[in-house]
């Protein structure tokens, strides 16, 4: 049995599985396979619960990810986002379908594993799978409050997503396709990515849909191969070039002089905590909506979180905050108020760019910031604290979050997941 040592808000299973009778199980990444050979072609596709957000998904992708990563011969296909909560398009309807390619470099991401985009797959094997492995908890739960690693087929406790005619089991995935497959099976899993690559690797299949990945845990939350599994998920270029304009024409920042420019390869890039400056403006995300009334104790009244922004604008002797936030035009029109003489920047929405695409950009904006303050438990928070640690930022510019109105000033700030390198 594994050690495992997570705070609750990140037992928030995630998957990692591979390859079948070519695995490869160790600490680190496998020696690479020429995998040109149609002989050593296998997929892995997943899905996550369709209640899930953005941020949340990509950390799935990297519990996956790693999990290629020790695995030989497998290519880790990338489900189509959408449609999401919060990504609803101007005109109100929902954005599905949409590739990889919109948000992040896949070139990046090939680096530490191979991978395709759906589409790709589907051009090349058609829309169909071998099997679909269905996870879900054990009925039971944990035993004697002891979290031992282990995997079964046994019957389902929900009803399946997949429906059956004949031979054939079908599902409409992503919103937008059917997916076929031959095989479909519950698996009830208690463990982490390494669980799922030894479940993964007892099946015969060469490719395998894993339906609610979210059910598996990281196998080391912030070790060497998390981190290489992040610092490959760059963003798309032409974001990086969205987010850079604004920061200069709005922000007076430029990388150069903040000293946040990347290397063009992931790998070749690790910067000495504490030594990168930013630009001249604090950023802060504050998450509104429905954390207001699911977190209303962690959650900040507008007039709370203006005191506590123009305490650190003083503080950081500061003139600018930059509001990454999901709260109504009305609420940000007050606390622009309430924050005065201060400068709140909080750009438009834009119908050219997807909500997605506007997410990132502010996740980018707010990673290059003298200093950062996040919302509590929020996974977009916690992406932003990521990127700044890969920037090489210092804790204490990185590492805080809005306290809320019953909490005081004194609440407990987020843990820090500092950068380790392979």
């Amino acid at each position: 049995m594994t050690s495992l040592q997570f705070p609750a808000f990140l037992l928030l299973a995630g998957l990692c599985l591979a390859g079948c009778e070519d695995a490869c199980y160790k600490d680190g990444p496998c020696e690479k396979q020429d995998t040109s050979s149609s002989a050593y072609k296998r997929y892995l596709l997943y899905d996550v619960n369709p209640g899930e957000g953005f941020n949340l998904r990509r950390d799935v992708y990297m519990r996956v990810a790693v999990a290629v990563a020790r695995l030989r011969g497998w290519t880790l296909v990338l489900p189509p986002w959408g449609p999401l909560y919060h990504w609803q398009a101007t005109n109100g309807e929902y954005e599905t379908g949409i590739p990889w390619a919109r948000f992040f470099d896949v070139a990046s991401l090939n680096r530490y594993v191979p991978v395709m985009e759906f589409d790709d797959y589907v051009k090349e094997s058609g829309a169909r799978v071998d099997a679909v492995l269905h996870l879900q908890n054990y009925a039971e739960g944990w035993r004697d409050g002891h979290f031992d690693e282990k995997w079964h087929v046994q019957p389902c406790l929900s009803q399946a997503r997949f429906s059956r005619s004949g031979d054939v089991f079908s599902a409409q995935m992503w919103s937008h396709v059917t997916l076929q497959a031959a095989n479909y099976s519950c698996v009830s899993i208690q463990g982490t990515s390494r669980t799922l690559a030894e479940m993964c690797a007892a099946q015969p299949h060469r490719s395998i849909l894993v339906d609610r990945a979210e059910t598996v845990l990281h196998h080391h939350y912030g070790g060497r191969q998390f981190w290489s599994a992040r610092r490959s998920m760059r963003f798309a270029r032409h974001l990086v070039e969205e987010a850079a304009a604004l920061r200069r024409d709005l922000l007076a920042s430029e990388d150069v002089e903040d000293g946040t420019r990347y290397t063009d390869d992931w790998r070749d890039m690790k910067v000495k905590a504490g030594s990168t400056r930013g630009g001249p403006y604090l950023a802060v995300h504050l998450r509104r909506r429905d954390f207001v009334s699911g977190r209303p104790r962690s959650v900040p009244s507008l007039e709370t979180a203006a005191r506590a922004i123009s305490a650190t604008l003083r503080e950081l002797g500061l003139e600018t905050v930059y509001l990454a936030t999901d709260a109504p035009d009305r609420e940000v029109g007050r606390l622009r108020e309430l924050l005065e003489p201060f400068r709140l920047v909080r750009p438009s929405r834009r119908r050219d760019l997807l909500a997605g695409e506007e997410a990132i950009i502010d996740q980018i904006v707010c990673s290059h910031a003298r200093h950062f303050i996040g919302s509590y438990e929020s996974t977009f928070s916690f992406r932003i604290q990521e990127e700044r640690e890969i920037l090489g930022f210092s804790a204490e510019s990185t590492f805080n979050r809005l306290c809320g109105d019953r909490e005081g000033k004194g609440c407990e700030q987020p843990t820090r997941w500092r950068i380790v390198y392979a």
